[in-house]
């Protein structure tokens, strides 16, 4: 898989924090664990900026995803876009199956994984954020402002981690 590395500073030329992280435009969270196993989540929450002077994503897990466990034990992870009208039903297939009950959720998606700079994305992506976690909190109940925000995102109290990472690399994925 050929890819090419992308200016850190002109990462939102081509991802738009607000637009490319919402429920119409979801993208992968992936994660390797120290066996080398991968595993991945779709999301829609989070955003890109500026954190401690670092080049930042910030991304939300509930506790129960099985690639949280990934997450904490590397401490890194990858955000991969994609064209969504293309790869929008493969996407869906990664956020309604678990990688714990399912092993070859990847595989039965139509996704094929790969590594760059040691990490995992999908030859199928159009970019992919090489990012390495240096703060997580976890949501409770009393952060929340307004409850109506609060109960309408988490009806069942399984309040997200968040996670704020830096940036380390980016890369468009240009295919082989």
């Amino acid at each position: 898989m050929k890819t090419r590395k992308m200016d850190l500073d002109k990462i939102v030329a081509v991802i738009d924090p607000i637009v490319a992280m919402r429920k119409d435009n979801w993208y992968l969270v992936s994660a390797m664990n120290k066996e080398g196993k991968t595993n991945a989540l779709t999301a829609a929450w989070g955003t890109l900026g500026n954190v401690c002077e670092k080049k930042t994503a910030i991304v939300y897990i509930r506790p129960q995803r099985y690639t949280k466990k990934f997450m904490d034990e590397s401490g890194r992870f990858t955000m991969t876009y994609f064209d969504f009208e293309k790869y929008g039903k493969a996407l869906g297939y990664m956020g309604s199956h678990s990688g714990e009950h399912e092993p070859d959720k990847i595989q039965n998606s139509g996704l094929h994984w790969v590594k760059v700079d040691g990490q995992p994305t999908y030859e199928e992506g159009k970019y992919v954020l090489i990012c390495k976690i240096f703060f997580h909190q976890q949501l409770g109940p009393e952060n929340f402002a307004e409850e109506s925000i609060r109960d309408s995102n988490f009806p069942d109290q399984d309040y997200s981690v968040m996670y704020i990472a830096e940036i380390e690399n980016a890369y468009e994925i240009l295919g082989e």
